[in-house]
């Protein structure tokens, strides 16, 4: 059995680790990234890992940086504080 190439791979801010833990929740494309936005997506992952930090910065803002094609260090901060405000409100 071969494995399918991620469509994720070259995505700015998304490494092998994020990318694994992404297919691990039913994540595999851009696509599925745009379709669930990143906060979804991060609570997923969240989810996903009981008892497991989940970093903001690596994943949540990382994840919205993959979708505008920036580094995730790169939005603004505004930005920033509406996304963790959304994922911390689940």
């Amino acid at each position: 059995m071969t494995r399918k190439r991620s469509d994720l791979i070259g995505l700015r801010n998304l490494g092998p680790t994020i990318i694994r833990r992404l297919a691990g929740i039913g994540v595999h494309s851009r696509r599925d990234l745009q379709r669930l936005g990143a906060v979804e997506v991060y609570r997923r992952l969240r989810a996903a890992s009981p008892g497991r930090p989940v970093p903001v910065c690596y994943y949540l803002y990382s994840i919205q940086g993959a979708l505008l094609d920036l580094a995730w260090d790169d939005l603004p901060a505004d930005m920033k504080a509406r996304l963790r405000a959304e994922a911390d409100a689940a």
